[in-house]
């Protein structure tokens, strides 16, 4: 089993808050973390992909939260939000620490009934697919907060960073961190997963959560996104390219959303003076399934020159999702454009202000020019740009300024 980001995260949140709700897309790992919770804690076991036990709470959800005793886990909670009003009774009788932990597999964020009813109630904690670090049995060391001001001389004798082989970045790209897809080295058997998982996620989440039987252009505009990941989500073009309404897209975009299936990064504008992009980026949140929707595989990647770079972007984004679920300086995720298309591929902002950039290259060389928005960046933000970073698939750490560096994309594990 892999050690998890957040199982530090859950433990200390149990401690101190009556509900604790574990957050993620299926077939992250949520039902392993709190399985194992659950036996090390003596608390009752219960999931309502059960048929029997979301029966019982759906029928009587009085009865169902009233007749638990002691601390209890909830998995998949989403798919009985009548829960949600009498677990905020049960905390307000009883305000005990660690009462609850739930698991959803729909974006609670995006789902009012549930934010507003546990407002003040619930700590929520992200598990996102394995990150490259939990994969090599390194959860404990974060990698966002060490790009956002960590010391990246290359020799820190703990976390040393190795040359970025092309062939290791490759395997990394398409199997994704999806701990089934990940036990999976058979391409064929990865991409079997994979099928397998959309048409779950697909027939059964989509359908339930949008109360319609027939949903069929989701799959189409998921595939539509694929071919988008890393770019400017135009609602207009993609409204085009779907043939759906704009009012429908939306609808459609945020269902995918609350799935965990895309994921958008707001664009950074602080500045009211000056002219940038303010649409977001778009992204898969994993390359494994990014990959398998373009038909990628090894063979056609190493017979390209060099890797996609729409690929590479969106597993730098997956990696800084991943850990900023867990950093300790609480940094949010960006990226940056002006009207005049500079841009940084992401910048990371700590509760501050203080501003880091960072620019991904699939190439594995640097050179001066690759620097280009972040000099901007730090031209016209002087006060708070802390250091801009370019990841690139290339050996070693280097220095071009004292705030302008290259970093292998090995980094991440």
């Amino acid at each position: 089993m892999f050690p998890r980001h957040t199982h530090s995260l859950l433990t200390d949140a149990l401690a101190d808050t009556p509900v604790v709700l574990l957050n993620g897309a299926r077939q992250t790992g949520k039902s392993t973390l709190v399985q194992g919770l659950a036996d090390s804690q003596g608390r009752r076991y219960l999931t309502l992909d059960d048929r029997v036990v979301l029966a019982a709470a759906k029928s009587d959800p009085s009865g169902f939260i009233a007749g638990l005793s002691g601390p209890v886990v909830m998995d998949e909670i989403q798919r009985a939000p009548e829960l949600f009003l009498d677990i905020k009774a049960a905390v307000d009788r009883d305000r005990r620490p660690g009462r609850f932990l739930l698991t959803g597999s729909a974006n609670v964020l995006l789902l009012p009934t549930l934010a507003d009813s546990l407002a003040g109630r619930m700590e929520i904690i992200n598990l996102w697919p394995l990150s490259g670090a939990e994969m090599a049995h390194d959860a404990a060391f974060n990698r966002a907060d060490w790009l956002f001001d960590g010391p990246l001389d290359g020799s820190l004798d703990t976390h040393p960073i190795p040359p970025c082989d092309r062939e290791a970045l490759t395997e990394k790209l398409l199997q994704g961190g999806f701990p089934e897809a990940v036990a999976r080295p058979k391409a064929k058997r990865r991409a079997a997963w994979f099928e397998s998982y959309l048409q779950t996620v697909l027939q059964r989440d989509v359908r339930e959560m949008a109360n319609l039987e027939q949903l069929t252009e989701v799959p189409h505009l998921l595939q539509l996104l694929a071919t988008r990941s890393a770019c400017l989500l135009n609602q207009a073009e993609l409204s085009r390219a779907s043939r759906l309404t704009q009012t429908t897209l939306k609808r459609y975009l945020s269902l995918l959303e609350t799935l965990f299936l895309v994921v958008r990064i707001p664009a950074w504008a602080r500045n009211p003076g000056k002219r940038l992009v303010k649409s977001p980026k778009v992204f898969l949140p994993d390359t494994g399934l990014l990959s398998w929707l373009l038909d990628y595989s090894t063979d056609k990647l190493q017979a390209r020159p060099g890797l996609p770079g729409h690929l590479v972007e969106t597993y730098v984004a997956c990696e800084l999702l991943k850990h900023l679920a867990f950093s300790d300086k609480g940094l949010s995720l960006w990226h940056y454009r002006t009207q005049t298309d500079i841009e940084v591929d992401f910048v990371l902002e700590d509760r501050l202000g203080k501003l880091t950039g960072i620019e991904v290259k699939a190439s594995a060389s640097v050179d001066s020019a690759d620097f280009k928005g972040l000099r901007h960046l730090q031209e016209t933000e002087p006060q708070t740009f802390n250091r801009g970073i370019v990841l690139y698939a290339g050996r070693e750490v280097v220095a071009f300024s004292e705030q302008l560096i290259a970093v292998p994309l090995s980094l991440w594990w």
